[in-house]
């Protein structure tokens, strides 16, 4: 397996006009592989019914979102660790900053160590 890429010209941020422009490889997304597709192929892996897998994977969910909620790191083993993040207004004082100077609230996934090395065996290909 591999992982597509392309070639995509960008200029210096910040620049007006662009600046130098010089050529970037951009992964090429668009395939996807939904829960229902994984629960298949561990299907043919385990012992477990495709129903008991998408079971577990859901109460999954359930549990990830009760926890980071709970602004808990959520940690994955081999596949990485979860984590909530926050984004928020620049206040003049320690005082002002309150739940409102927050902007934006995400989670930050940081891979394993196998996920980043899969990625890395997995090879190339060009594409236009």
């Amino acid at each position: 397996m591999a992982l597509d890429f392309k070639v995509v010209q960008k200029g210096q941020p910040g620049v007006a006009g662009g600046g130098e422009k010089k050529y970037y490889a951009q992964i090429v997304n668009g395939k996807e592989v939904t829960v229902d597709d994984m629960a298949k192929s561990i299907e043919k892996f385990s012992s477990l019914s495709e129903a008991d897998i998408l079971g577990v994977i859901r109460a999954l969910e359930n549990i990830i979102q009760e926890e980071l909620s709970e602004g808990k790191i959520i940690r994955l083993d081999k596949l990485g660790n979860l984590y909530p993040k926050i984004s928020s207004n620049g206040e003049e004082s320690a005082k002002k900053v309150t739940s409102k100077s927050i902007k934006n609230i995400g989670v930050n996934y940081r891979p394993g160590k196998r996920i980043i090395s899969s990625m890395k065996e997995a090879g190339f290909n060009k594409v236009d």
